[in-house]
């Protein structure tokens, strides 16, 4: 029971840290990796919950679909500007 707390409480601080970045990080890069680290950690809190087929959809349908569609829609809204000055 003491280690169920433990990683709850470790989890829980990934997903508000993760949270928190993605809102006050300049850089859509960094806060689509961040975003990514929120939505595996809600995934982890559904394992904890014994809700495996909910983590497997969590991951799949956001993980895997929405953070490659905002990666892909950064990839491609790049200016020449932006791509010469990194």
């Amino acid at each position: 029971m003491v280690y169920e707390t433990i990683a709850f409480a470790l989890f829980a601080l990934v997903t508000v840290g993760c949270s928190l970045g993605v809102v006050l990080v300049r850089d859509i890069w960094h806060s689509a990796l961040l975003l990514g680290g929120a939505l595996l950690s809600v995934a982890v809190h559904y394992v904890m919950l014994q809700a495996e087929f909910l983590a497997a959809m969590q991951i799949l349908v956001y993980v895997g679909g929405v953070l490659i569609l905002i990666t892909f829609a950064v990839m491609l809204t790049r200016t020449e500007a932006e791509v010469s000055s990194t």
